[in-house]
């Protein structure tokens, strides 16, 4: 089951793992991205940063949306971490919306983009693809720790 669905740029890092870990009562952590899937350096710095007491699982998109789908992360109580927008609509399409809701973190500043909050920077084809979420039923929200208030995505 996915307790939380986090975008944050910087995958697992100390927020994530400590905070949002505990907070949600996750017991395992899928970072669900392309590039981390196939490089055993960035692997070994994500491993750092893993709670003790987690389960730590790190799959492509397409490899996580499967896993996902045949049930297998069913007995899990799963904090998934996507890298970007894109990365988490195609998740939340491709599991059939058993995502419920999404956890804007952190998305950097690039070209072409607005700020949206201290953390939240988007393009306007992101917004857009996270107004189709909201609109098919997913809660879009921004909250970069478990302790702040979170912001509804309007």
């Amino acid at each position: 089951m996915i307790e939380l669905l986090r975008v944050d740029h910087r995958l697992l890092h100390g927020q994530v793992a400590v905070a949002w870990f505990g907070s949600v009562g996750a017991n395992t952590i899928l970072v669900a991205n392309d590039s981390v899937a196939n490089d055993e350096f960035r692997k070994s710095a994500i491993r750092l940063a893993k709670p003790e007491n987690a389960k730590l699982v790190m799959k492509s998109i397409d490899d996580s949306i499967k896993a996902i789908n045949s049930g297998i992360t069913d007995k899990y109580k799963m904090l998934v971490v996507v890298e970007s927008v894109a990365d988490a609509k195609k998740l939340i399409e491709g599991t059939n919306n058993v995502v419920k809701s999404l956890n804007l973190g952190g998305t950097k500043p690039r070209e072409g983009t607005k700020n949206y909050s201290k953390t939240i920077n988007l393009t306007d084809d992101e917004v857009s693809a996270l107004k189709k979420l909201k609109n098919e039923g997913t809660d879009v929200y921004i909250q970069q720790v478990p302790s702040e208030s979170r912001q509804e995505f309007n």
